[in-house]
C-alpha cells in the first residue's frame, strides 16, 4: 500500500533509497543539483559498481555537477526533452514525489509524494518502474568528457557510435566493453537489465528492442558467435 510523504519524509525516503540500492537506482528529476549527501550516497553506489541513471530535462547541467559527475563510471546520465515527472526507484523502494532533485527545492519548498514497497504493491511499482524505463528509453544518454580548448568541460549527447565519412560503424560487445571500460559480462549484463538481450538457458538472446535498437548478433565467425 502506497504510503503519504511529506518533505521531511520525502527527503528522508530518498536518502534510504539510494542507500539501501544493491542493484540499481532510478532517479528522475527535471532539475539536476544535487546536494554533497546525495552525492556522497551515489559515490557510494558508484564505488560498489551498482548502475545508476539519472535523467534530467530542464536545463543543462551546471559546472559543479560536470565535473563531479566525470569520474563516475556506473552513474550514466540521460537528458529528456519535456520531461516534468520526479520519481526514484531502486529495487525495493519507489518515491513519486514533486520534489525536484535540486539543492533549493530540498530545503526551501514545501513538497509531497507517495512510497511504494515493491514487496507490499508489486504491481503499482511494476507500473511506476516500467514507465521510468520508457522514459529512460525516449532520453539521450549525455557523454560528459569533453572539454573545450579553454579547459571549459561539457556536455555531449550525441550517441557513442564510432563515425567515418557519415556511416555509424557497429561495434562488437568486446570493444564497446573496452571503449566503456567494463568486463564484457557486465555490459552484457547491463544490456539484459535494460531490455536488449534476453537471458535463456544462460545464453544471451537478441530481444525485440535490441533488434529494434540496431544490434546485430552474428552466430558464425572464426571466433565464434558475437554481438
Amino acid at each position: 500500500m502506497a504510503k503519504f510523504l511529506n518533505t521531511s519524509a520525502t527527503n528522508y525516503f530518498l536518502e534510504e533509497l539510494i542507500k539501501e540500492a544493491v542493484d540499481r537506482v532510478i532517479l528522475i528529476s527535471p532539475f539536476l543539483k544535487l546536494n554533497d549527501r546525495i552525492k556522497e550516497l551515489l559515490a557510494d553506489k558508484n564505488r560498489l559498481k551498482i548502475d545508476v541513471r539519472l535523467v534530467y530535462g530542464k536545463s543543462e547541467l551546471q559546472p559543479p555537477e560536470i565535473e563531479w559527475l566525470k569520474e563516475l563510471t556506473y552513474i550514466r546520465t540521460s537528458y529528456c526533452k519535456n520531461l516534468h515527472a520526479k520519481c526514484y526507484i531502486s529495487e525495493e523502494l519507489c518515491v513519486v514525489t514533486s520534489l525536484n532533485l535540486y539543492e533549493f527545492s530540498q530545503i526551501n519548498n514545501n513538497e509531497m509524494g507517495v512510497l511504494i514497497r515493491r514487496s507490499e504493491d508489486a504491481d503499482l511499482y511494476r507500473d511506476v518502474y516500467e514507465e521510468a524505463q520508457r522514459i529512460i528509453r525516449i532520453s539521450e544518454e549525455v557523454r560528459i568528457s569533453l572539454e573545450r580548448p579553454n579547459g571549459e568541460v561539457v556536455e555531449d549527447v550525441r550517441p557513442d557510435n564510432s563515425i567515418a565519412g557519415g556511416v555509424i560503424a557497429k561495434l562488437t560487445s568486446s570493444k564497446l566493453s573496452r571503449r566503456l571500460g567494463i568486463p564484457t559480462n557486465e555490459l552484457l549484463d547491463r544490456a539484459v537489465s535494460a531490455g536488449y538481450f534476453d537471458l535463456i538457458n544462460g545464453e544471451h538472446v537478441l530481444s525485440a528492442l535490441g533488434e529494434n535498437s540496431g544490434i546485430v548478433f552474428v552466430p558464425k565467425s572464426r571466433h565464434g558467435a558475437y554481438l
